[in-house]
C-alpha cells in the first residue's frame, strides 16, 4: 500500500491516478477528502498533518509514503519538523519502510530564507533521521503557477506579471508526479535527492504567448514594475514570500537558472514543455 499525502493538489491527483492505473493499492490523503475525489478502488482518506494521529489509520499496513508539508501546515504549526518526525515514527510503526519528500528547490538556492529554504531544510532533515528509506524531490516553479492568470485571460485575453523577459525552467506537475510514482515502486532511489526543472528557460511573456497559442487568439501582456507585483501578491501571501518571490523570478541565481537532468535520468525521456502543460490545460483559460 502506497499513501499519498496532499492528494488532492496539482501533484498528488496525477501521482494517485498514475499509481492506481499502475495497479498499486493507494491510500489518497486529503484534509478534505471522498471518495468521489479518487478513482475507483483508491480508499480515501481525510485527516490533518497537524495533528500526526489522525493520520494512523491511513498508515497501518503501508509501505511507502509520498509526503507534501502544505505552506498552510508551515505557517500554522509553530515546530513543523517536529510534527514531521512524529508523523514518519507513526509510519515507520504501521509498516512503511520507504518515504519521498516532495521539496523544493529552495532549500539549496535560498538556505537563509524562512519561507523557501531553511524551513524545507528542517523537514529534509528530519526525512533524513527517520531511519526510513528517503528520496527527496526539489522542484523549482510549477507550470501550475500560470492558473493565477486564468481569471485575467478569461475575462481580457491580458496577462500582467514583473520581469517579463526573466526566464526560469518552470516544471510541469505530472512531470513531478511521473517521478514520485518512480521513486516510490522502484528500488534505486534511496539516499538520492532529485532537483526537477522543465527542459528550457521560459519568461513570462513566452508563457503567456504559449497560452494564446493553445487557446487560439492572442494575448496581451502588461509588464509590471515590482512595486506593482509587490501589491498584488502581498493580497494573498506573506511578506517574507512576497519578498523571496520576486528575487527568484527576478533575479534568480544561476543555480535558479540550471536546466537539471534529473527527470530524465528518472524517467527515462526529457520534461513535459511549458507549451505542452498549456494545450492540456487550456480549458482553464477559455
Amino acid at each position: 500500500m502506497i499513501v499519498v499525502t496532499g492528494a488532492t493538489g496539482n501533484v498528488g491527483r496525477t501521482l494517485v491516478r498514475s499509481l492506481a492505473e499502475a495497479g498499486e493499492p493507494v491510500t489518497a490523503v486529503s484534509r478534505k477528502i471522498t471518495e468521489s475525489d479518487v478513482p475507483r478502488g483508491v480508499r480515501a482518506v481525510a485527516a490533518d498533518l497537524a495533528d500526526p494521529a489522525s493520520l494512523r489509520p491511513a498508515l497501518d499496513g503501508a509501505t511507502a509514503l509520498f509526503l507534501l508539508i502544505s505552506g498552510n501546515l508551515m505557517s500554522a504549526v509553530g515546530d513543523v519538523a517536529g510534527v514531521v518526525s512524529e508523523l514518519l515514527k507513526d509510519a515507520q510503526a504501521g509498516g512503511v519502510a520507504r518515504v519521498v519528500l516532495l521539496s523544493s528547490q529552495g532549500v539549496a538556492t535560498r538556505p537563509d530564507s524562512s519561507s523557501h529554504g531553511s524551513m524545507g531544510g528542517s523537514l529534509e532533515d528530519a526525512v533524513r533521521r527517520s531511519g526510513l528509506d528517503w528520496t527527496i524531490l526539489r522542484p523549482g516553479g510549477f507550470d501550475t503557477n500560470a492558473y493565477a492568470w486564468a481569471e485575467s485571460i478569461r475575462a481580457r485575453r491580458t496577462v500582467a506579471a514583473p520581469f517579463g523577459d526573466v526566464g526560469l525552467p518552470f516544471i510541469d506537475p505530472a512531470d513531478i508526479a511521473e517521478v514520485a510514482a518512480a521513486t516510490l515502486r522502484e528500488s534505486g532511489h534511496t539516499g538520492q535527492v532529485y532537483e526537477l526543472t522543465g527542459p528550457a528557460l521560459v519568461t513570462p511573456r513566452q508563457r503567456a504567448q504559449a497560452i494564446g497559442e493553445a487557446l487560439g487568439e492572442p494575448i496581451r501582456f502588461v509588464e509590471q514594475t515590482r512595486e506593482e507585483a509587490r501589491a498584488q501578491m502581498s493580497q494573498f501571501m506573506p511578506e517574507p514570500v512576497v519578498e523571496t518571490t520576486l528575487a527568484i523570478i527576478g533575479e534568480p541565481t544561476p543555480a535558479e537558472l540550471r536546466i537539471s537532468p534529473d527527470v530524465a535520468k528518472v524517467l527515462g525521456r526529457a520534461p513535459r514543455t511549458f507549451a505542452d502543460w498549456a494545450r492540456r490545460h487550456v480549458a482553464a483559460f477559455r
